[in-house]
């Protein structure tokens, strides 16, 4: 696995814990790795996202703009690209 592969790998398996406990392990680690599907779809509701918002920003420093479209929040990869795009890196720093 590439260096690139293996952090976007590791931000993936932070942020399906942060998914996980927004919706208070109502939606399991594994099966967000493994779905590929919908967070809505997995069964995380409306009031987990915005938990889940409030920890993605805590975590890893950032504000995640609501402002405009915000469908980087429909699935686990859409919400990974759109924080490897602001530089997050696994380790809750920034890579820019």
């Amino acid at each position: 696995m590439t260096a690139p592969a293996a952090a976007e790998a590791a931000l993936r398996g932070r942020v399906a814990v942060l998914v996980s406990r927004a919706t208070d392990g109502e939606v399991t680690e594994e099966e967000l790795l493994g779905a590929g599907a919908s967070l809505t779809a997995l069964g995380v509701t409306s009031l987990a996202l915005l938990r889940l918002i409030d920890a993605v920003e805590e975590e890893f420093g950032i504000v995640l703009d609501l402002d405009g479209p915000f469908r980087f929040l429909d699935d686990l990869d859409g919400l990974v690209g759109h924080l490897a795009g602001l530089g997050v890196a696994a380790d809750g720093g920034n890579d820019v």
